[in-house]
């Protein structure tokens, strides 16, 4: 299987962890009714979403007003801190936003004009990944993969 420049930043990941944690975040804090709206802000919809196994959701907002996208992953059950990401990236335009570090209930958000392009993302918690390719393109059809490390 061959995955995309997407999958880059999951390899970052796992060099970090392996590593010193000093350099990652502080933990981020968040009632646990947090939506994605909320962590994305005012004006952001959910247009889709991936469930990053039973711990939680990854979800792919748009603000119509800007032509910005959002990306937010965000646990089912917030608590100690963990590993986490939300990343997202325009393969046409090559933008890219990551979020990474050890968070007690969400990663993000992430940021990138996206109007009128097809959208990379994706999420991880804990040892849990998701990947979503040729995202919100019309009628192409997406790519999802999860898997656990």
């Amino acid at each position: 299987m061959r995955f995309t420049r997407s999958v880059l930043p999951a390899a970052a990941l796992a060099a970090l962890t392996v590593g010193t944690t000093a350099a990652l975040t502080a933990p981020a804090s968040a009632a646990p009714n947090t939506t994605a709206q909320k962590v994305c802000g005012s004006g952001y919809k959910t247009v889709n979403s991936a469930p990053v196994g039973s711990l939680g959701t990854v979800y792919l907002t748009y603000n119509a007003a800007n032509g910005r996208n959002c990306v937010a992953t965000i646990r089912n059950n917030p608590g100690t801190a963990m590993d986490m990401a939300a990343w997202l990236y325009i393969p046409d335009t090559e933008e890219y936003d990551e979020d990474y570090g050890r968070y007690t209930s969400y990663a993000g958000p992430t940021y990138v004009y996206g109007k009128g392009h097809c959208v990379d993302w994706g999420g991880q918690i804990n040892n849990v990944y998701v990947q979503v390719t040729g995202s919100n393109c019309g009628s192409l059809k997406e790519h999802r993969v999860t898997y656990t490390r």
